[in-house]
């Protein structure tokens, strides 16, 4: 006799009255009736739902008519069927009935079932319930069941482990959710399923597609689904995307702690549950780290503990103050280090061949392990973990740290190709961090080299107050070359001094210390601003000329770089001021208004050939200059406009102190994320007590010497400052004769009391006197070189009509 796989097909003779006259053996193997209980009864007894669809009435319109229908089993459930329907006739013609083919729905020839049967492919049939109608040997073997188990069932009473997601948090569906979607719109469905079978410890990937069964009249009457294991593809895939986000997530800031948090983020949670990342001190400071040659498996690893992250929230942490950490001698850290492999821990020996998670077969095969891995120790689940890979740090030949990935709480054991994708992770980001410690250091010997280029601490003089700051660009961002600088001038006047270099790092600290030697150098001649700033201009193209192009010296950072220069005269209350490309100064007078400032800025320096526009002011005693470099003021969020607006609201505020006033400044004004140097000078100024000045115009004759000498010797004692008589009365004599004998009038002299006591003879000639050594017997030329001994200092500066010759001495006096 046929078995139920071979003889799928029943035949049924119904006569013209729907009663059943003939029934054959296929019919009690597929439905469980036999002969003798169907033969005289109506053929509806054997329908679930008469009449029989699909079939005209009476069975008699077109030839072997087919239909669908559900027939009774004898043991109560529904087999769907597809029945056809063929006429039958006597030898005269009479109709005799219908022979009826009787056959299971979707059932095909013996050899197409068993090729369904054997499918390599999971497949199965579940009525809209959800509940197994077939499945085939594939399908039975991954769910741990046989087809007379879970026939008839709910898929969900199966298999419940399929009615959640392993990975919540990729907010996958559900698989069972899936199939009833598919059932609820008559949509067909494909994902990627990943689950850990019950009683298994090991996650599988399925690709699956799911579809509706509908019948001739479009009405679904089942689902089917088909799946293959991808776990090696999925798995390898889930591995690239890690690598990728790690090409794009690790290494994207200068900053080795930055990118120690980075390499310890990205791994989590799709890889591993807990990263840890130990750096030497001298990576963290920037420093040269140890060379491997130099370490001992045997000796002590101190490190510190740069960043971590976890899956657990209290776990999860980047610790500002790095906290030390010792690794034992012996220890799986200090060997790697040691060593420079890597080592994989596991808590018990892996699975067979078929049984792993990320890749059946190939990762459970000890030729893919490298030797020396995995190490089988059970201790570590004391700190409960499941596995741990260690990686030592290296870069370029040197080690910087130690990396370990471990796993909590998911039971997959570490295969060789996590091996491989954690050493990737590790070489990244060791690549990372070592670019990040050579940044931090040459941005910390430009900053070192920079601050040491800046005023130390600003000179004392009367003419201004001053207050001063400079911040550089953010942590990713080299330094930059702004400056200021304040430089006390002859006549009790001030040069306030702002300028910023293009480019950033040490060529740009470079440059900025050349053109701020260059400014004090010409201050020091005592030029006119727009004077000064030509002047500058040409020194930074003949530095831009003596560059070499044949590539073994980077261009200077001169070119193209601005300056805001400005004289203050406290005598005059006159401001001065040329600017080269730089942001003009902002002013405000004591009562809150701001004068409008009438001047452009010239070109930058290093273009030649073009002007440079010079402007006087005269300001209120305690009116407020603020000169600042474009990095205060632009941003990626605005533009210089709108931030020199923000700074002039910023600077409208009633402090007094002009310390607190800087630092109100540079908090509204820089934001956190700063690309550029900030460079801020602010001044109050300050005007001098007419009674601290006093001059007299001297007739161009000798004879007018002694009375010259009498005025000086009178307005020192007046102001009590009878110890610098002396001295004062040799001087004025010399400066006074010179400029009878060698000058052109109008002559005046002039003293002032400030810090020191000044002495200034005024003449219109522009022939400047020089210091020389007179010989034995000469007559004259040791006039200068008195004054130069008995005094501080002295020096010419040239004017818009001649010429002044000054001298200062020192004086205890209070002012």
């Amino acid at each position: 006799m046929a078995g139920k796989q071979d003889a799928p097909t029943a035949v049924v003779v119904v006569d013209p009255d729907g009663m059943v006259s003939g029934w054959s053996e296929g019919g009690r193997l597929l439905l469980g009736w036999t002969a003798q209980d169907t033969v005289g009864r109506p053929v509806a007894d054997l329908l679930v739902d008469p009449p029989l669809r699909g079939f005209p009435e009476g069975y008699g319109a077109g030839p072997d008519p087919t239909g669908f229908t559900a027939l009774r089993h004898r043991d109560g459930s529904t087999v769907d069927a597809v029945l056809t329907a063929h006429p039958l006739f006597g030898p005269d013609g009479r109709a005799l009935g219908h022979a009826v083919t009787v056959q299971r729905w979707g059932r095909r020839p013996v050899v197409a079932d068993r090729a369904f049967e054997q499918s390599p492919f999971a497949l199965g049939v579940y009525d809209p319930e959800l509940r197994f109608l077939w499945i085939n040997a594939s399908s039975c073997r991954v769910i741990a069941h046989s087809e007379e188990q879970v026939l008839g069932k709910h898929y969900r009473e199966v298999l419940p482990e399929f009615d959640r997601t392993l990975f919540p948090e990729r907010d996958d569906k559900p698989y069972t959710d899936a199939l009833a979607e598919v059932a609820r719109t008559g949509e067909a469905m494909r994902l990627i399923t990943v689950f850990r079978p019950r009683g298994s410890n090991y996650a599988n990937a399925w690709a699956t597609s799911i579809w509706p069964v509908r019948d001739a009249e479009g009405t679904v009457r089942a689902i089917a689904n088909w799946g293959f294991d991808m776990s090696a593809e999925y798995w390898a895939r889930q591995r690239l995307l890690i690598l990728n986000e790690a090409s794009g997530g690790i290494g994207r800031t200068l900053d080795v702690i930055g990118t120690a948090q980075e390499l310890a983020r990205t791994p989590v949670p799709g890889f591993v549950d807990l990263v840890s990342v130990d750096l030497f001190d001298e990576v963290l400071r920037g420093e040269e780290p140890p060379s491997v040659s130099t370490f001992d498996p045997g000796g002590t690893m101190r490190l510190s503990r740069a960043a971590q992250h976890s899956t657990k929230v209290d776990a999860d942490h980047a610790p500002e103050a790095m906290a030390p950490v010792t690794h034992a001698p012996g220890s799986v850290a200090a060997r790697c280090m040691a060593t420079g492999r890597s080592t994989v821990e596991l808590t018990a020996e892996p699975g067979e061949g078929g049984e792993w998670a990320f890749g059946p077969g190939l990762a459970a095969d000890p030729a893919h392990w490298p030797p020396g891995n995995p190490v089988i120790d059970g201790s570590i689940a004391a700190d409960g973990l499941t596995g741990r890979i260690t990686v030592p740090l290296q870069a370029r030949g040197a080690l910087l740290g130690v990396v370990s990935f471990s796993r909590l709480d998911r039971p997959e054991a570490f295969t060789a190709d996590d091996l491989i994708l954690a050493e990737e992770l590790a070489a990244k980001a060791a690549v990372a961090i070592d670019n990040a410690r050579r940044y931090s250091r040459e941005r910390t010997t430009a900053l070192t080299l920079q601050r040491s280029l800046l005023p130390q601490g600003l000179p004392t003089q009367e003419a201004v107050e001053v207050a001063s700051r400079y911040l550089p660009g953010g942590t990713g961002a080299e330094v930059g070359g702004d400056w200021f600088d304040v430089i006390p001038l002859s006549g009790a006047r001030v040069a306030l001094v702002v300028g910023d270099v293009v480019g950033h790092g040490l060529h740009a600290s470079a440059s900025m210390g050349r053109l701020r030697t260059a400014v004090r150098t010409l201050a020091d001649v005592d030029l006119p601003p727009d004077e000064l700033l030509t002047h500058l201009d040409d020194l930074v193209l003949h530095l831009a000329g003596d560059h070499r192009p044949d590539g073994h010296f980077q261009p200077t950072g001169e070119t193209g770089a601005t300056c805001l220069y400005t004289v203050y005269d406290p005598v005059s209350r006159r401001l001065t001021f040329a600017s080269a490309g730089h942001p003009l100064p902002l002013i405000i007078s004591p009562d809150g208004t701001r004068p409008p400032v009438p001047a452009h800025p010239g070109p930058p320096l290093g273009l030649g050939g073009l002007p440079f526009e010079a402007a006087e002011l005269e300001l209120p005693e305690g009116s407020l200059l603020a000169l600042y470099t474009d990095g205060l003021v632009r941003s990626h969020e605005r533009d210089v406009d709108e931030g020199i607006a923000e700074l002039q609201r910023v600077l409208n505020h009633s402090t007094t102190s002009l310390e607190e006033l800087c630092d109100t400044v540079m908090d509204g004004m820089l934001l956190d994320r700063r690309t550029d140097d900030a460079a801020l000078l602010l001044a109050r100024t300050c005007a001098l007590d007419p009674h601290h000045v006093a001059d007299w115009e001297v007739e161009p004759d000798t004879a007018q010497v002694p009375h010259a000498r009498k005025f000086a010797v009178d307005q020192v004692d007046a102001w009590g400052m009878e110890e610098a008589a002396f001295v004062t009365e040799l001087v004025v004599s010399e400066l006074v004769t010179n400029a009878i004998r060698y000058g052109e009038p109008p002559i005046r002299l002039r003293l002032i009391r400030d810090t020191s006591l000044i002495c200034e003879v005024s003449d219109a000639s522009n022939t400047a006197p020089h210091l020389r050594r007179a010989r034995a017997f000469d007559e004259g030329g040791r006039g200068l070189l008195l004054v130069a001994q008995l005094t501080q200092g002295w020096g010419t500066r040239h004017t818009g009509n001649g010429k002044t010759i000054w001298c200062a001495q020192a004086t205890s006096s209070p002012t």
